[in-house]
Order: C-alpha cells, then structure tokens, then sequence
C-alpha cells in the first residue's frame, strides 16, 4: 500500500525563503509516496502568508493546505497543530521543515527510507554532528553552536542513558502510528518541545533514530540562544529526576 506523507512547513517571518524551501523538495523522489503539503504560519507580521498563498496558487494543488494562526502561538503549539491535522488526515507519516531554509528538504526521502525500514521506531532526524564536530563545521555550523550543541547534547545524553548525537535539530520525520494517543499534545508550546518528544519516547521507550545532514546558517540571535540553553539544561535535570521516579510529573505519566 503506498504510504500517505505530509510534509508541513512551520513558518515565522521566512518571506521569500518559504518559496525556496517548498521548490527544494525533492517532489521527483518521492513519487512513490502520496505526499499532501501544509504551510502553517505562526502568525507573520511580514509578507510570508502571502508567499504561502502564491505557492498553493501557482502550483494549483488541492493536496497544499495553508493554515494560518491569528495569533502567534509559539514554535511547539504550532508543530502540534501540524501533528494533529496529521492525525486527524490519517498519515502514515509526517515530516516537518523550517520555513527559513536552515534545514534542507532534500534529506526528505532518506528519513522516510528510514522509517518505513523500521517501523518500531517513532521518529528520525537530521544530525549536523553525525559524521563528527569538523563535518559541522564545514557544513558551515557556527563554532560556538557546535560546541554548546555538543555541550548539551552530551549533559541530555548522560542524565537519560543515550546516545544522540544532535538534540537541537528542527528537521524530523515522525512515525504517526506512535503518535495516535496523542500524549505529546501536553508537552510545551515553547522552543522546548523537540527536548520534551524525546524525552516523551524514552518514557514510552520508543526509539529517534538520526541522519546526517548539513545545514544554512544566517543572522544569530544569541540572547535566544542563551536562554534556549538554560531551559534546556534545566529541563534535562528535571528529566532525570522524574525518569528515576524521584519527583513525580503528570504531565508525563
């Protein structure tokens, strides 16, 4: 049976770089599935819904469906809405994408290999630091990024017995299976929901398997930076204490 894909774009202010991103999908790839497209805008105060708009006109596809959020309601609650229009649709799989460009589309076709090899697991991501640090940094990986990346990465993977190699990614392809008792509709609607699905699956001991890939970068904002890496820290304490039963979280259990 051919499998059902959607591929949904999160966008916030990404302009003309959502055109971009949308023609590099590999659509010629991925002929063997029946793809559907959801461009979701987090409510934009540029012209990005209007390059959502031109998209779905100009390719004149009943299978792009747009979506877009009166208010701005933050980077997890509007991967969620995706997710539970995924859902809702009865995909087998969803992949999701950064309407900025940072994450290239053309790694689309080798993470759902990988999920439909290995049904078993819940998720697949993009892993700037798969093949090592110095592939990163030629994928033009800022130097203070990898190494707080690796910094993180590695205080995730000590406190919760893992072997990630890159848990700050925004490429991902979810198993929509393991996503039918919608437990991660609790999690956050912050920057922080990547952090809390995979500790969501270590709970349900659902394996994330992970890809190499090389990424864009851009204009930083390191204040965001800063602070993403406190709550994450943070966080990942808290993980720890509730994985080995010392506190005790509903919002998990």
């Amino acid at each position: 049976m051919v499998k059902k894909i959607l591929i949904f774009i999160i966008a916030y202010k990404a302009s003309f770089r959502l055109r971009d991103v949308f023609n590099e999908i590999p659509h010629k790839k991925l002929k063997e599935y029946n793809i559907s497209f959801l461009i979701s805008d987090d409510s934009s105060k540029d012209d990005t819904i209007d390059f959502a708009k031109k998209i779905k006109n100009q390719n004149k596809d009943k299978r792009i469906y747009l979506n877009e959020n009166k208010k701005n309601i933050g980077y997890g609650a509007n991967i969620k809405k995706c997710l539970k229009f995924s859902l809702k649709k009865n995909y087998d799989y969803a992949v999701m994408i950064h309407g900025d460009g940072q994450y290239s589309p053309k790694y689309i076709p080798n993470l759902l290999k990988r999920l439909v090899k290995n049904p078993g697991i819940s998720a697949c991501t993009g892993s700037r630091v798969f093949n090592g640090p110095k592939s990163a940094l030629r994928g033009g990986m800022p130097f203070y990024k990898l190494i707080g990346n690796i910094f993180l990465t590695k205080i995730f993977n000590i406190l919760l017995k893992k072997k990630y190699t890159d848990t700050h990614t925004g490429l991902w392809a979810y198993n929509m299976f393991n996503l039918k008792d919608k437990k991660f509709i609790r999690l956050t609607n912050s920057f922080n929901f990547d952090q809390e699905f995979r500790f969501l699956n270590i709970l349900k001991k659902k394996e994330i398997d992970e890809i190499a890939i090389r990424t864009k970068y851009g204009d930083e904002r390191s204040q965001l930076h800063i602070n993403y890496a406190v709550s994450f820290l943070l966080r990942s304490l808290i993980f720890f204490l509730i994985k080995n039963k010392i506190i005790n979280s509903s919002k998990y259990r």
